[in-house]
């Protein structure tokens, strides 16, 4: 499945760091930045992270909710958390149903082996539940400026 802009962005319900329930639903009438990433703690996915964290007064600032989604589970989100301060809700996608509803569980490759992982894609949603913006080539260490140009 493909999304694009304009379309509306799939509602989830999976559990949040701390176990609880989240659903997409949940933040209508706010903006939402929607971010795949593949691994809790891993370099580019901390730049990613960090950027967002370092950022986050502006991305708030801007309207921006921000949600970060892995298939990691909540014990490795709550550490990823807790390590690097980050201020932000991270989902708990195990069984795979939010990075497959987004069309971002995909073949990857890496030194010749092929194997399914996440692409590293931001959504962004507008308050009534449209996806406004995709970024698809994201600069981990810049990634909050991409979200706010």
């Amino acid at each position: 499945m493909t999304l694009n802009i304009g379309d509306p962005a799939p509602d989830f319900t999976s559990t949040d760091q701390t176990g609880n329930p989240i659903n997409l639903s949940d933040y209508r009438g706010k903006k939402v930045v929607l971010y795949f990433y593949p691994k809790d703690d891993t370099s580019g996915c901390t730049a990613q992270a960090c950027s967002l964290r370092d950022n986050y007064t502006d991305l708030r600032a801007a309207g921006y909710e921000v949600l970060g989604v892995s298939v990691d589970n909540q014990n490795s989100h709550q550490k990823f958390i807790n390590k690097y301060e980050l201020p932000f809700t991270l989902v708990a996608d195990t069984d795979k149903s939010v990075v497959e509803a987004y069309g971002v569980w995909q073949e990857k490759s890496m030194y010749g082996r092929k194997y399914m992982g996440t692409a590293r894609t931001t959504f962004l949603i507008d308050e009534s539940g449209i996806i406004t913006g995709i970024i698809g080539k994201v600069d981990t260490k810049k990634h909050a400026e991409q979200i706010l140009t």
